[in-house]
């Protein structure tokens, strides 16, 4: 695969900032360099970013709607009425009924969860989430991650005598529900200092709400923390502003009192004696936890996530991991029938866009499916199934289009969509399908560059390998927790030689186990390429090539070493 590499320049301004930046902080001009390309141009907010505060975080009475939300909830409190809490059946859904359950249980047993079935209801309010709230007596339904468009569900609750309190950060509708309340700081009438909240990260701050007008400590909240972090970052959110100071302290709190039922995953996972990263979340703890919404019932998610012993956390992260063999099975199987069908019957030379429809394919696995399309035929891609006399599916896009505004443009022939930028979901009538494929086509055809369809790496910053110490390692920890918009940086050598112990290693040599020197220094720098065993003849040449990698810390036998991940090497695009 040929990668463009794109490079991100600072103008003339931008470099006064640096050196000034490095003088006040102290810190490699290189690492301020990446600090100009996060928007920090001040020593001030510098400090707030490498020291992330809870006091930094935002007053929750800013979201529209809270005020509301937390006089119906101190009603139903102070009258004993039953509260269901409602949440989607992913991630971000069950950590956020475990959170607002476990903090709204101090204060009352009247109380109950529900997570809608993914193959009898479907994603969202369900009317038969609604009749089980009215079996049960419930008078309050607190919905999270879910919610924003379900105007007729909350009509239908309406009639039954049952109020709503929505709590969402998917993007609304111009028309919201009628509900007590509507939480999203997406509303365009909402003046919340950030937007990018996960849905888990909204019931925090009802809780934290909840905490501060009825003067409960803040530290009856940090144990709730660990969720939130689990959240942000499996649902892909932006770590920045609040979202990083929320994912820092949760992260803290993972690696040193993690719930019983994280606690019990973080075991399956074998992440015991590990400090657990974000990327420990998003491959290994998230995917366990969305395993049972997918294969099996989402609320046993939630039950392991409340568990109150660690046996039986145990016994419940069994089942999970037991349900994730089962997804990448699905999961494997299907993406290779997809490509099969793609391979013979789609010429992709002419086309932007994939959208592939099979009623057997197993409805919880289609997501996964999209995103193995996409990282490998370089288009957006929608993968689609059968599911209640529905076509219902998973969109997910490449870099610059944006797939939600595709799906949104169509909503005339859909029943239902929601989703971000880059990935969504939607369900409609088969009589309908054959339009939503053109008009899809015909979007992407329009809106699609041959550059989005090629792969790119954006390089942050030139290194020489004498720039590699121990306190550039020490000073880039402090960038941490990287995700969306503060990716993990990626740098540049170039002129690197192979020291002359460069090996292939792994199943079949497909990777390069690289030990290399530059002018800089002769000490030779460890290095590894992924699936890189078509470069192994330019490594081994003689001639120097280039490369580009994140830095790591190695532990191998108790002994932490530095080494590159090498993305890619000599593309050709440098001299």
């Amino acid at each position: 695969m040929i990668y463009k590499w794109n490079y991100e320049d600072l103008t003339t301004p931008q470099k006064e900032h640096r050196d000034k930046l490095a003088k006040e902080l102290g810190i490699s001009p290189v690492l301020c360099q990446l600090l100009i390309q996060r928007g920090i141009l001040l020593e001030e907010d510098a400090q707030k970013f490498f020291h992330p505060n809870l006091s930094d975080l935002h007053d929750p009475f800013l979201l529209p709607d809270m005020d509301k939300a937390i006089d119906r909830i101190e009603k139903a409190l102070g009258q004993k009425e039953r509260i269901l809490i409602y949440g989607d059946y992913d991630v971000d859904g069950t950590t956020a009924v475990a959170l607002v359950y476990k903090f709204l249980r101090k204060f009352t047993t009247n109380l109950d969860y529900y997570i809608p079935d993914r193959y009898d209801e479907g994603y969202g309010i369900s009317e038969q989430g609604i009749d089980y709230a009215e079996q049960t007596g419930v008078k309050l339904i607190i919905a999270l991650d879910c919610g924003i468009k379900a105007i007729e569900k909350v009509a239908y609750a309406k009639s039954k005598g049952i109020d709503f309190i929505i709590g969402d950060h998917h993007m609304p509708d111009d028309t919201l529900p009628d509900a007590i309340a509507v939480i999203d700081a997406k509303r365009t009438d909402s003046t919340y200092p950030y937007e990018h909240l996960s849905g888990c990260g909204v019931g925090f701050k009802l809780a934290q709400a909840l905490a501060q007008n009825n003067k409960i400590a803040f530290s009856e909240l940090t144990d709730l923390l660990d969720l939130v972090a689990v959240s942000v970052a499996s649902d892909i959110v932006p770590i920045t502003g609040e979202n990083r100071v929320l994912t820092y302290y949760g992260l803290k709190q993972i690696n040193s009192n993690p719930s019983l039922g994280l606690k019990g995953i973080i075991e399956i996972c074998g992440l015991t004696y590990k400090n657990i990263t974000i990327n420990d979340i998003i491959f290994k703890i998230g995917p366990r936890i969305n395993a049972s919404g997918r294969m099996m019932k989402g609320k046993e998610a939630v039950d392991l996530l409340l568990a109150s012993s660690i046996e039986d956390a145990r016994k419940k992260s069994t089942n999970v991991d037991h349900y994730n063999d089962f997804r990448r099975e699905l999961d494997k199987r299907i993406t290779d029938e997809a490509i099969h069908f793609i391979d013979e019957t789609l010429d992709m030379k002419k086309k932007k866009s994939i959208v592939v429809y099979n009623e057997t394919w197993h409805k919880g696995v289609i997501g996964i499916v999209a995103s193995r399309l996409t990282e490998k035929y370089l288009r957006p891609a929608v993968v689609l199934t059968k599911s209640n006399d529905l076509i219902t599916g998973s969109a997910r896009s490449v870099m610059g289009f944006d797939v939600y505004k595709a799906i949104e443009a169509c909503k005339d022939i859909l029943e239902n969509f929601g989703g971000h930028t880059y990935a969504a979901g939607l369900s409609l009538k088969e009589e309908n399908l054959a339009e939503f494929k053109r008009r899809f086509d015909a979007m992407s055809m329009d809106m699609i560059a041959p550059e989005m369809m090629r792969p790119q790496i954006t390089i942050d910053a030139g290194l020489t390998f004498k720039d590699v110490t121990p306190k550039f390692i020490d000073d880039l920890k402090s960038f941490a927790p990287f995700g969306p918009e503060n990716l993990n940086p990626i740098f540049v050598s170039c002129n690197v030689m192979d020291y002359g112990t460069s090996k292939l290693v792994g199943k079949n040599n497909v990777h390069i186990k690289l030990e290399m020197i530059d002018r800089s220094s002769a000490h030779p720098v460890n290095g590894i390429a992924f699936r890189q065993n078509d470069s192994y003849e330019r490594v081994k040449s003689g001639e120097p090539f280039d490369i580009c990698y994140t830095l790591e810390e190695n532990v191998h036998n108790g002994k932490t070493n530095i080494q590159l991940y090498v993305k890619d090497i000599d593309t050709g695009q440098m001299s």
